[in-house]
């Protein structure tokens, strides 16, 4: 994802302004696979992304805009075939009712881009209960030992 931040103006992992960004502009300045997911609400294939089945101490952020969204300790093996946390940063995303493809789902969106992230289910580990179930291709992660 370093060389999405590079062509990308408005990534800033310290930043937390509301962007307001045109989608042709989004579309000329992210790859084909991140806009697709992020800006259109794809999905990338499952047991395909590179955090899956990744377990590092440290920090993920929108790929997008670079928004804090989740703590590694926060994330877990769901067998899902996605990325999954219990819990995401309460200032990083926002949520809304999702109803494609005939299912009832709550879908997770970045709260500073509007990017897709993937969507949340209740049937996730305590302490909350709840299964972030994230595209990799939404996510950039800097170890702790970057910070």
């Amino acid at each position: 994802m370093e060389h999405e931040a590079k062509n990308n103006p408005y990534y800033s992992r310290t930043d937390r302004t509301k962007l307001d960004i045109p989608d042709q502009e989004w579309r000329n300045i992210l790859s084909p696979d991140l806009y697709a997911v992020s800006r259109e609400a794809a999905t990338e294939r499952p047991f395909t992304g590179k955090y899956n089945e990744f377990d590092q101490l440290g920090e993920y952020y929108c790929a997008v805009c670079g928004n804090h969204l989740f703590r590694s300790d926060a994330k877990f093996s769901s067998s899902c075939g996605w990325p999954s946390f219990f819990e995401a940063d309460k200032e990083g995303v926002y949520y809304k009712r999702d109803t494609a493809f005939g299912m009832e789902r709550v879908e997770v969106l970045c709260q500073r881009c509007d990017s897709h992230l993937g969507h949340v289910f209740d049937d996730g580990p305590q302490p909350t209960g709840l299964r972030y179930c994230m595209n990799s291709v939404s996510l950039e992660f800097i170890p702790d030992s970057e910070k």
